[in-house]
């Protein structure tokens, strides 16, 4: 399902027409999770009495044999509506409101602006953004954004992992270019236009809808980009790197919000790629290489780019680099001979003893589920020790926990559409595009 958090779009998101913070107390209750009577045959053949259903709902306990996937979705408590007095609330101090407002989840704000003109003032304030920016982040969500067939105009749903919901985010503010996603982080998510012949890149903040063109870059071409988000120093930077113009290898430039300019750097040594995708990890940008074999580090403080000779895994395949939470840095790939028997690994690089370490391999029933032939293409995003696979024929996204150790199917609208764009997205409010 998914749920408009714009004005009139989508489904409701449980808000009608009565006292809103009525239904922000039953939201909270609502995610903090549910229960139900048990009613487990061990229980009843233990002699366990009955419950009138008049006191059914005042019992939390969890039903026996269900995990709390399926709890969340069928164990929905019920709450009787409780009368607040609007005269109260009206004279709650705003440093309070601030804060409860700052708890919220993001995606529910949108729903919040329109109650009155000093909600709507309370969250566009330096003061809300300030509370916000202090509570703990919402959580990973995946975001997918997608072109109307028909009326070409941007589409863009998120699902919230935390809450195991998909959300419309209306996108119409950017602006009718022919634009392609380039990826998120901090709150901000990054795009790459061509506004008639000029190539030009764009960073937006979904939630507030506040969007940038940046400057042109010294050469007019379209360019792999990376973009880092520092929220303590409220900047960010991009990187365009590895790429060609003719046979003339282009030098890396680097975006820098505060100086709000392009500059030059070392080009990156004649190598031969085994792929264009990049990964950033430890405030430094790598690639994978095939002659020399390796990696190609670029390191963002000293603007210089080094030769790493991490040799790869045997018989592999097709190969992404992931990067994970604080040093971790993960290669992602098919090993096998195409046609015949295959199988999905991760491993992580050793930084000190500089090789690959295989941690996990995916069982076979999602191997088979996520590629049904051989020959499939697949796409794989990672973030904060997750790690999405996509496949162009699959309507879901199968995601791994690296922490945790668990595989998980990711289904609803946002994968329906073979060609639609997907990355890891942190809803912030204070991700700031200056």
């Amino acid at each position: 399902m998914v749920v408009g958090i714009g004005f009139g779009i989508g489904e409701s998101s449980g808000f009608g027409s009565r006292d809103l913070m009525t239904q922000l107390v039953k939201m909270g209750d609502n995610f903090g999770g549910g229960g139900s009577r048990n009613t487990s045959p061990v229980s009843q053949r233990l002699g366990s009495r009955n419950v009138s259903p008049s006191k059914q709902n005042g019992i939390k306990t969890k039903p026996r044999g269900f995990d709390e996937d399926i709890i969340s979705k069928i164990a929905k408590p019920h709450h009787p509506d409780v009368h607040m007095e609007n005269d109260i609330w009206a004279m709650l101090p705003e440093d309070l409101l601030n804060e409860i407002l700052a708890r919220v989840p993001p995606f529910m704000i949108f729903r919040l602006r329109s109650v009155c003109k000093r909600w709507n003032s309370i969250l566009q304030d330096n003061a809300f953004l300030k509370f916000h920016s202090q509570v703990p982040s919402h959580g990973p969500c995946i975001l997918t954004f997608w072109k109307n067939s028909q009326s070409q105009k941007p589409q863009c749903s998120v699902f919230s992992l935390p809450l195991k919901q998909w959300y419309r985010i209306p996108f119409g503010f950017l602006p009718h270019w022919a634009v392609w996603l380039v990826g998120s982080s901090g709150g901000l998510v990054c795009f790459s236009g061509l506004d008639g012949s000029t190539f030009k890149t764009i960073i937006c903040n979904p939630l507030t809808q506040a969007y940038r063109i940046l400057p042109p870059m010294h050469y007019n071409q379209q360019r792999q980009l990376t973009m880092v988000v520092d929220r303590k120093q409220q900047s960010f930077k991009i990187i365009a790197a590895n790429d060609h113009y003719g046979d003339t290898l282009l030098p890396t430039e680097v975006y820098d919000s505060k100086l709000n300019r392009w500059s030059l750097h070392q080009k990156m040594p004649a190598v031969n790629l085994c792929s264009s995708k990049m990964a950033f990890c430890d405030s430094s940008l790598y690639l994978e290489t095939l002659s020399p074999l390796g990696l190609m580090m670029y390191r963002v403080d000293t603007c210089r780019w080094e030769h790493i000779s991490a040799k790869f895994p045997r018989s592999l395949l097709d190969g992404y680099l992931v990067a994970g939470s604080k040093k971790r840095l993960f290669l992602v790939g098919r090993v096998g001979v195409y046609c015949t028997l295959q199988s999905m690994r991760i491993w992580e690089l050793d930084h000190e003893k500089v090789m690959w370490v295989e941690i996990t391999r995916m069982p076979p029933r999602y191997y088979r589920s996520l590629l049904r032939l051989s020959a499939d293409r697949f796409e794989c995003f990672g973030q904060n020790n997750l790690i999405l696979f996509t496949s162009w024929n699959q309507g879901k996204g199968l995601l791994y926990d690296v922490d945790k150790k668990t595989w998980s199917w990711i289904t609803g609208f946002g994968f329906q559409l073979y060609h639609s764009q997907v990355c890891f997205y942190e809803p912030r409010f204070d991700a700031s595009i200056y």
